[in-house]
């Protein structure tokens, strides 16, 4: 299972040095892990080197350097990396004026359960949403929720052998009719997963 720890990080000096390089792959890895959905949502998919950029990120803006603090970032942000046989995302939903943005997510509670993906012919999987609390109340819902998609062998190996991913969203507020991802998107998603022979 894929995890990080504090051997796999850089100090921060080091991490200074390395930083623009770093933040270049980053982000080109980034844009083969976004889906829209639309003008308002995407979702972002992570994986341990999106989460690395993430934790040496907090440690360089925090300024944190002792073991404690370090391994504190370690346990908050390695519960997003998946572990071969699911899908993590960062879902946003994304209104630049605040009135607007107040407006929608009122109507759009519960939307975190409403998405859904689609390896090729098998069922939709529809996201299991912020373990680790929740993330809306009676009145409106989050701008950003955590998301796991757990697949059956049979969608991974499906993913393996080149089979689409498509998705889309069902909720009344926002509804989202089934796309395919992109090609580079889908190849980086099937890259998450453990092939079926090594899984035990």
């Amino acid at each position: 299972m894929p995890n990080l720890s504090r051997a796999d990080l850089w100090s921060l000096e080091e991490y200074a040095e390395m930083r623009p390089t770093f933040r270049a792959q980053v982000m080109a890895h980034k844009k083969k892990r976004q889906v829209s959905f639309g003008e308002h949502v995407r979702l972002y998919f992570e994986d341990a080197l999106t989460i690395r950029y993430q934790i040496q990120e907090m440690l360089r803006i925090e300024k944190i350097f002792e073991a404690v603090g370090i391994n504190e970032e370690l346990e908050a942000y390695c519960p997003l990396i998946p572990d071969g046989h699911n899908w993590k995302a960062t879902f946003m939903i994304e209104y630049e004026d605040p009135d607007e943005r107040a407006r929608q997510l009122a109507k759009m509670i519960g939307i975190e359960n409403k998405i859904w993906l689609q390896v090729d012919e098998c069922d939709r999987i529809y996201a299991i949403a912020d373990e680790d609390l929740s993330r809306d109340n009676e009145v409106k819902t989050s701008s950003v929720h955590f998301l796991r998609f757990e697949l059956t062998p049979a969608m991974i190996s499906s993913a393996h052998s080149g089979g689409s991913i498509s998705a889309g969203i069902d909720h009344s507020a926002y509804s989202v009719d089934t796309f395919e991802l992109p090609p580079a998107v889908r190849d980086s998603l099937a890259n998450d997963l453990q092939s079926i022979l090594t899984h035990h």
